[in-house]
Formats: C-alpha cells, sequence, structure tokens
C-alpha cells in the first residue's frame, strides 16, 4: 500500500499542492512542505484517536458518510473557483477534532519548520483536511474497512507500517510539542539524525529541514 508521501509525489498529489497553493495564495514549494510535515502528523493523529472504540467509531462513521472520497472526483472544479468556504469550515472542524487542544503547537511548529506564521499553516491544513479525508475514506470503502482494527490497520499503513520507529516517534513529539521552541530543536535534532536512511518519512522530512 502507498504511504501518504507517496500520495503527495504523484499526479494527485502535485494537482492538490498547487490547488492548494494557489487558493491559500502561498509559495507552493513552501506549501508543499508544509504538507509534507502536516499529512503524517494528522495521519498520526488520527491512529491516536482511532485506538479507542469511540474514536474509531467517529472516525468510520465520517468516512462511510460525508468523508467517502468523492472529493477527489472534482478536484479540478474544487480549485478552479476557488475553495469555496464551507470546504474550510469543514477542514477547520475535522483539525480541531484531530488534533483538539494541540492544534495551535502543531501549526506553530510546521510555520516555523517551513518559514510560513502559523495562520497561513492553518490555512493551508483547512484545505488539505478534506482532502485527506476523502483519500482515507476512498481507501476505507476499497479496503472494506468495517472494524476498528481494519481502521488502524489502514492509517498504519498510511504511515509506513511498524519499521518507522524513529519516524514515529518523531510525529508524536509533533504532536506534543507547544510550540515554546525546545521540542522543535529537539524535533529537528531528531531528525536530521535520524534521517540518514535513504527514503521514507524519515529521509523526507530530513530533507525538508535542511539536511
Amino acid at each position: 500500500m502507498e504511504g501518504i508521501l507517496d500520495l503527495l509525489n504523484s499526479d494527485m498529489g502535485k494537482t492538490i499542492i498547487s490547488g492548494v497553493s494557489g487558493s491559500t495564495g502561498t509559495d507552493q514549494n513552501k506549501t508543499s512542505n508544509v504538507l509534507t510535515m502536516a499529512l503524517p502528523v494528522l495521519m498520526k493523529a488520527m491512529e491516536r484517536n482511532a485506538s479507542t472504540p469511540e474514536g474509531a467509531q467517529g472516525l468510520m462513521g465520517a468516512l462511510s458518510n460525508k468523508h467517502d472520497g468523492s472529493i477527489l472526483d472534482n478536484l479540478g472544479s474544487l480549485f478552479g473557483g476557488g475553495v469555496n468556504e464551507e470546504v474550510k469550515t469543514d477542514g477547520s472542524k475535522i483539525l480541531g477534532h484531530v488534533l483538539g487542544s494541540k492544534q495551535q503547537g502543531v501549526e506553530q511548529v510546521i510555520g516555523q519548520k517551513s518559514g510560513l506564521d502559523a495562520g497561513s499553516v492553518s490555512d493551508i491544513l483547512k484545505v488539505a483536511a478534506p482532502i485527506l479525508m476523502g483519500v482515507l475514506g476512498k481507501q476505507s470503502r476499497q479496503n472494506n474497512v468495517s472494524s476498528q482494527s481494519d481502521l488502524t490497520g489502514l492509517l498504519g499503513g498510511f504511515l509506513g507500517g511498524n519499521d518507522t520507529r524513529n519516524e514515529q516517534s518523531f510525529l508524536e513529539k509533533i504532536l506534543d510539542a507547544d510550540g515554546d521552541g525546545s521540542v522543535i530543536d529537539d524535533v529537528a535534532g531528531m531528525v536530521l539524525g535520524g534521517a540518514k536512511k535513504k527514503g521514507g518519512l524519515g529521509g523526507l522530512l530530513g530533507g525538508l529541514f535542511g539536511k
């Protein structure tokens, strides 16, 4: 199964990056950097949420109803006339639900690493979150996800399975960051130190952090 970062490198990923960049008025390279850092963090946060039966049920409900993947069928029209407020409002709700009290810290950390202010990061994530949910919804339908273990398996697959412990703890650290600077330095050091192996999430993030 392809990981979430493989998606960003695909043709659809390029459409998403240029569309999100255009709709938020943010530089395309910086938008790409933000999404490369943020999407695994959002996946990890969803994996955390899905570790409880209530969380898993809520996420499966959203994926089988509103976020069934249909948003991916019309990316051209989604970005063509400018992303409507309904999508952004939906994205804002998804972020609030998935990240909860961590949202501000996560946006600050990603902002500092990508050279954008937290507000711009927030704008990018509001547009990207419903699309990410659409990707999950489509995969969930194709894989007949119907239980908590199916769901955590799907999310784990997007994150690259269990062989990426350094990267997983990096994502945990970002999720627990409060944006005060110290965690960010730890995270950067960890990624730069742990990203010697080529490829994978660590390599990509290492590249982003100026390795």
